[in-house]
């Protein structure tokens, strides 16, 4: 009740000092009510400890099944990333050798396909906090991923619906509208999934447990060591026995096994529809997040703050457990950033509930709400450096194929490792990197240097640009390398459609893998960690899509740059520049050289706003104590990096699979 008083004692001073049109009647009024509600305290706290236990009474109470509901999420998760994986991972291989496309036209399409892709994640979170709820995304999200994978199976299993196969010695027959338009409704479908499935499934597992108490919470971080270890599963298989599958043996077999997994991940999931814990939406932050800005907006020509406005603003009660309170912050003090408090300053016609909460929240909004804007505007330079670091890893996990398809894939004897099969070895790092640095460098940094969670994220995600900075150039070493064998020395033999074969063993191209993969366990990992730190608790949902929507800008943009840099160099010719279809007629190492570059100028911006950043902080609560739930700490539980780690890997798998090379020669597989 004091604390109550307070905030609208501070109402009227801002009223009384900076607004024109001061009702001394109203004030009078609003004082008589304020004093009728102290005098009555005890009445009002008794009556209101009865409603809130009559209401607790009435709401049926949370059944946590925990391990029970883990076969079931576990197997879907399981299957479902086999299935996502085992479609994605070779689609750009499929599309120029089933499809006839060109390299340039099936690499357009493909970026656009994986830009929309992670940019429909922001929309499934958007849909699934405010509408839907995770349990109902999740369930027509998996129904629309099947029918993209069956419809993709059918463009492969029906003669009608691909080219015919390319005669000997004859130009190839291009795909007809109707093919292309069924394969459109295809990658629809997969995209509707995608953007559902990607923001919700680990947090739809992590509701089956109780937060609350000790066996939930292990049970939480359980779940999440169990999805990592089936995330590496299914990219281990789904990059070798399905790649192999669909490149040597069957187009059709190759999609149809990923369609009967995902069969399998929908009746794991919807068996045991009767034992979840379904949360339902409680309306998405974005809609308070444009709130501020037209509040503000509204006020920025007719209200003047003052030097210091903290006493002067719109700063109710802090009534939630779950959501950390936010202290009002200065560091946006310039003219043009200010305006943003103007949102939570009161002026005449905003009119203040008894509950302290404004009545039109279009037109008066709380510290709270304008702290989270910030909390994003300080987080965003931040995240576009995550943009120009995707880039350097869309070229990495793409041209390396290329790189292996002009060199020697042999083990021994006649059998050869898939070219998109070496990508691997990026994942592979990437794993063995996060058990070494959770299981060894993190204790050893609590030993020696009394740190809980080891390094910052900041940190780590500037030594993972600066990983894929020195991968470009090494990679740029292997190509000259590879080149200059492929012109001096005797070749393999010819890759149909690209050029000869270089006499170097393609494991050449692992050690610019394992500098990309350490890469992106630092980086990457970091990117969702930092998010899951420094978003508001109602939040998540949107930082784990903001790094989707990273990757989607960064797969615009590689096209983008990519066409112009084949446009430049090639002077109109078709297989000539730096990027040419036969890697031994262009220059791919001045291509890499140049990503390399703009990493390293990426690497300096990002010191910089690093340097700036400022980390978010609870606020004191009236009594002085620190107004911040346990999830909200400055050092987060084990669960939290956990779950950036989850999230992270998830996007890691999903994305790189599937980003699209800029520019691709036809690779080494039969037309089947």
């Amino acid at each position: 009740m004091t604390r109550q008083r307070k905030v609208i004692d501070h109402h009227n001073i801002y009223r009384f000092t900076h607004c024109e049109s001061f009702s001394p009647k109203r004030e009078k009024e609003r004082k008589e009510a304020v004093g009728g509600r102290e005098s009555e305290g005890q009445r009002s706290e008794a009556t209101m400890e009865a409603s809130e236990a009559g209401l607790a009474a009435s709401e049926p109470q949370i059944k946590y099944r925990g391990w029970k509901t883990m076969p079931f999420l576990i197997g879907n998760e399981t299957f479902e990333k086999l299935a996502t994986i085992g479609t994605l991972g070779n689609l750009l291989v499929y599309l120029t050798t089933f499809f006839h496309m060109k390299s340039v036209e099936a690499a357009t399409i493909l970026n656009v396909f994986n830009g929309t892709t992670n940019l429909a994640t922001i929309l499934g979170a958007f849909v699934s906090d405010s509408y839907l709820g995770r349990y109902n995304t999740l369930a027509w999200a998996s129904i629309a991923s099947l029918l993209g994978m069956l419809f993709l199976t059918l463009t492969a299993a029906v003669p009608a619906l691909h080219p015919p196969r390319c005669a000997e010695g004859q130009t190839c027959v291009e795909a007809t509208p109707w093919q292309l338009a069924f394969l459109s409704i295809a990658f629809v479908f997969l995209v509707v999934g995608s953007g559902g499935i990607r923001p919700c499934n680990i947090a739809f597992g992590a509701d089956q447990f109780d937060p609350t108490t000790d066996s939930g919470k292990r049970g939480i971080n359980s779940f999440f060591n169990w999805y990592y270890f089936t995330l590496t599963v299914a990219v281990t298989v789904s990059a070798t026995v399905i790649i192999y599958i669909q490149n040597y043996l069957s187009w059709a077999l190759g999609f149809c096994i990923p369609t009967v997994l995902m069969i399998l991940s929908c009746a794991f999931f919807f068996v045991a529809s009767s034992i979840y814990v379904k949360v339902k939406p409680e309306g998405s932050p974005v809609t308070s997040i444009v709130q501020v800005v037209a509040a503000a907006a509204k006020k920025r020509r007719r209200v003047e703050l003052p030097d210091d406005p903290k006493n002067c603003l719109h700063d109710p009660p802090h009534l939630s457990s779950l959501v950390t309170k936010l202290p009002h912050t200065d560091q946006f003090n310039l003219d043009q950033l200010r305006f943003l408090d103007k949102a939570a300053a009161v002026c005449p016609g905003d009119e203040i509930c008894e509950d302290g909460k404004a009545r039109n929240p279009w037109r008066l909004c709380s510290v709270q709400q304008v702290e989270t804007v910030k909390c994003m505007l300080r987080i965003i330079p931040i995240w576009s450096s995550g943009i120009i670091y995707f880039i350097a890893v869309a070229q990495q996990n793409t041209y390396v194929v290329f790189q292996a398809l002009q060199s020697d894939k042999r083990i021994s004897g006649h059998f050869e490792i898939p070219a998109a099969s070496f990508t691997i070895f990026a994942s592979l790092a990437l794993t063995l990197w996060i058990v070494l640095y959770d299981r060894v460098a993190i204790p050893f940094l609590h030993h020696c240097a009394r740190k809980e969670d080891g390094i910052s994220p900041l940190k780590r995600m500037g030594v993972g640009i600066l990983l894929s900075v020195m991968s470009m150039f090494v990679s740029g070493a292997v190509e000259v390398r590879r080149r200059g064998i492929a012109l001096r020395e005797p070749t393999l033999g010819v890759n149909p459609g690209s050029g000869a074969i270089a006499a170097m063993s393609s494991f050449w191209l692992v050690p610019q893998l394992l500098l990309i993969g350490v890469s992106e366990a630092l980086n990457l990992v970091s990117q969702l960690e930092f998010y899951y730190k420094q978003f508001p608790e109602n939040m998540r949902s949107l930082a784990g899509s903001l790094l989707f929507c990273g990757v989607a800008i960064a797969s615009y943009l590689s096209g983008l740059l990519v066409n112009i840099v084949q446009r430049t160099t090639s002077e109109g010719v078709e297989d000539d520049g730096w990027l040419a279809g036969d890697l031994n007629k262009g220059r791919l190492e001045l291509f890499y050289y140049m990503i390399g570059s703009i990493g390293a100028l990426n690497f300096v911006f990002f010191v910089l706003f690093a340097r700036w950043y400022r980390y978010k902080n609870p606020a004191e609560s009236d009594d002085g104590s620190v107004s911040s739930p346990a999830s909200a700490s400055s050092s987060p539980p084990a669960s939290a990096s956990a779950s950036a780690s989850a999230f992270a890997s998830a996007s890691l798998v999903e994305t790189n699979a599937s980003l699209a090379p800029p520019f691709m020669a036809n690779l080494d597989v039969q037309r089947k």
